[in-house]
């Protein structure tokens, strides 16, 4: 073999196809949709009634952290949202101090840059999920820009303090109806994916006689089957995981997404019909279907044994995200330079614009570009038709606000340009809480902070490489063939321990999943080592059926009582 080092992946070809193409909504839009007028709405009427409408930005603070945690069981929805609040009013006291002591803009560009990267390598290092830093982003950079004084700075964190323990109740007050809601939801998710890679696994398996060309495409397609399924059962391992005391509906989850990993590992003995029954059942607020089998003790065994392992310390997670956080810095910090260059009155919008971009890779990083564009430039001619109705008083402004919030929620999860088309109206109507100005005005800064941010902090994505995914390639295949050998040599033994051989089995699964997020995340990077396909291919392949051994040395079926 030779010993020369792999030649840097050079540039590929940016997509167009594709990136607007609008899917299916979430199945949770309503969700955060409905929680974000009521954290919003209440406040901000209430502020309408004081005649002090001019605060609202302070409120609006706290009250769209709302947005956030819906995925998340209650108990670690609570912790969550109480982070996700403190973070925000650390992020708004930066910003408001630095605008009380300064005015120069070129020290509060630079501030907006550094807290959207440190909020950046944060909200992914504890995978808070969507919106993701954005909304930090857009708080924090707009608080610099407002007038302030140091003396105000205590009472407006207090507005938004109060406006975060409300969007707290307004976000935790569905469990009072639907307790393990979130759960249920994310087991239903990981049965209907398991079903659909059973059903596509017996179908490929049926055509394997076919021609080559059509084989191909078929394995391709279960392959993606597969790591859907494999993703969607590890989410709902995560949410059981961040879940509290083990009550016995929790515990009968645990056994219907054993149920699905088993299809994962044994899809040619698997009845999809029967995941998906039992997914449907999840889907109201009836009881957790029964799922008993002579090997559930040691199953849940295996659930004990994962749970005993605690994540990675923050710092070791912050660690490979370091490329993306100087991404997101120079990005908005050059966005922000370059606005104030052209005379633009609100570079924040520059800065926002370039956080919104990063993401994975540098082909997503382009797509999102396109997508922000595109629903920027569509959004400033929606607000020039609304305009006229929004300046008819206070109260009608607050109304076209609330409207575009619970729009942008409902859209975004369809694609994100359909939800920027309403948040950027919304962004429109919040500066005029102080006052009504001219549209024509807000619409050209909105125009070229959008151009110049999109260009900008993509530009300085290509700039600073991500040399790192490579490693973390080759990291990830390493506690794969980790994993997948502790699995075999318990397969091998006579007497495996108690709940170790599921143990085993569900951590193979977990480094699978996160071998494929790694790779796809490489793929879409630019001047780095080639990706290692067939090694991952590979791994992937005699991972799978280190799995299906497992499942079959246990003695799980995924129907017991199938021939009942």
């Amino acid at each position: 073999m030779s010993s020369a080092a792999p030649s840097p992946t050079p540039a590929r070809r940016l997509p167009l196809a594709g990136v607007l193409r609008v899917g299916r909504p979430s199945d949770i839009w309503f969700k955060p949709a409905l929680s974000v007028v009521v954290a919003v709405g209440v406040p901000n009427l209430t502020l309408l009634a004081l005649g002090r409408l001019d605060l609202a930005m302070y409120t609006m603070a706290g009250s769209l952290c709302a947005l956030y945690a819906h995925n998340l069981p209650y108990a670690a929805r609570a912790r969550a949202l109480a982070w996700v609040v403190l973070g925000m009013l650390a992020a708004v006291a930066v910003a408001l101090v630095t605008a009380s002591l300064t005015s120069s803009a070129v020290v509060l560009v630079a501030v907006g840059a550094l807290l959207a990267a440190a909020q950046k390598a944060l909200c992914d290092a504890t995978r808070i999920g969507p919106p993701g830093p954005v909304i930090f982003a857009f708080i924090s950079s707009a608080s610099l820009f407002a007038p302030q004084t140091l003396g105000q700075v205590p009472g407006h964190l207090a507005l938004a303090a109060a406006a975060g323990a409300w969007a707290w109740l307004v976000g935790m007050a569905p469990g009072l109806v639907r307790p393990h809601g979130p759960e249920r939801r994310a087991t239903a998710r990981a049965l209907n994916a398991a079903a659909v890679y059973a059903e596509m696994f017996v179908e490929t398996s049926a055509s394997a006689a076919e021609s080559a060309e059509t084989s191909a495409t078929a394995s391709a397609g279960r392959e993606r089957a597969r790591a859907a399924g494999a993703a969607a059962v590890h989410a709902a391992w995560q949410s059981l995981f961040a879940t509290g005391a083990r009550s016995e509906p929790r515990r009968a989850l645990e056994r219907l997404v054993v149920r699905a990993e088993i299809a994962l590992a044994a899809p040619a003995d698997t009845d999809p019909g029967r995941l998906r029954s039992w997914a449907r059942d999840l889907r109201g607020t009836g009881p957790v279907p029964s799922v008993e089998s002579a090997s559930a003790a040691d199953e849940l065994l295996g659930v004990d044994a994962e749970r005993a392992v605690g994540r990675r310390p923050l710092a070791d997670r912050l660690g490979p995200l370091l490329p993306l956080a100087m991404r997101t810095a120079l990005g908005c910090a050059l966005a922000g330079y370059v606005s104030l260059a052209l005379g633009v009155g609100r570079p924040y919008w520059a800065i926002v614009t370039a956080a919104s971009l990063y993401q994975a890779n540098i082909t997503l990083t382009w797509s999102r570009g396109v997508q922000r564009v595109v629903g920027n430039l569509v959004g400033v001619l929606l607000f020039a038709a609304v305009a006229p109705l929004a300046h008819l008083g206070p109260a009608a402004l607050v109304l076209c606000c609330l409207a575009f919030n619970f729009g942008a929620e409902a859209l975004i999860s369809r694609n994100y340009w359909l939800g920027s088309i309403c948040v950027t109206p919304m962004a429109l109507l919040i500066t005029e809480f102080t006052g009504f100005q001219r549209p024509g005005e807000l619409m050209t800064d909105r125009i070229v902070d959008t151009v110049v941010g999109a260009l900008v902090g993509f530009a300085a994505a290509v700039v600073v490489t991500n040399r790192r995914a490579g490693d973390r390639i080759e990291n990830a295949l390493d506690t794969v063939e980790r994993a997948r050998e502790h699995t075999a040599r318990l397969i091998a033994a006579e007497r495996p321990g108690p709940g170790a051989l599921e143990a085993a089995r569900r951590g193979l699964a977990s480094a699978l999943v996160e071998l494929r997020a790694t790779t796809d995340a490489a793929a879409g990077e630019w001047w780095q080592r080639a990706v290692p396909t067939e090694r991952v291919l590979l791994a992937e392949r005699t991972g799978h059926r280190t799995l299906a051994t497992a499942v079959r040395r246990q003695g799980l079926h995924v129907l017991e009582g199938k021939r009942a």
